[in-house]
């Protein structure tokens, strides 16, 4: 939670509110560790990022246009790097790394959805070749746009 904790007062430092204190909450987080969702970037004994993987995907994604329609998709949420870290490479790692898990698991494409506000994490999803397929809007924060990428 001090990683998710950081991140808000940085995005916020920023003008970019995405999260806060009612999402994601203990609970959220709970819950994804549970499930063994939740994935974990370490290095030198430290917690420095993590990210979720499962094939959720919103209702709101019903209504996107995604191009790759048949076979498995796995859905990457929450991807968050403890700001003192951050600009060292860590989310490009994780895209990868969960792009190589998704291979080695027989999906077929990647999906998510990315903060329209969030102008760090739109451009890490462009820069790894992930195509912008529309716009769901969360009532509660706004627009995001959505990702996808064939595998």
């Amino acid at each position: 939670m001090d990683i998710i904790n950081n991140a808000i007062v940085d995005m916020e430092s920023e003008g970019i509110y995405q999260w806060d204190r009612l999402y994601p909450d203990e609970s959220v987080i709970n819950d994804d560790i549970n499930n063994k969702n939740l994935y974990v970037y370490t290095d030198e004994n430290i917690i420095k990022a993590f990210l979720v993987l499962n094939e959720i995907q919103d209702t709101e994604y019903n209504s996107i246009n995604w191009k790759y329609q048949k076979g498995r998709q796995l859905v990457v949420h929450k991807l968050c790097v403890d700001p003192k870290f951050k600009g060292k490479g860590i989310a490009t790692a994780l895209i990868k790394y969960a792009e190589k898990f998704a291979k080695e698991k027989d999906y077929d494409s990647m999906r998510l959805d990315c903060f329209s506000k969030n102008p760090h994490a739109c451009n890490l999803y462009r820069k790894n070749n992930y195509i912008e397929r529309g716009i769901m809007t969360i009532i509660r924060v706004g627009d995001f746009f959505c990702f996808e990428k064939a595998l």
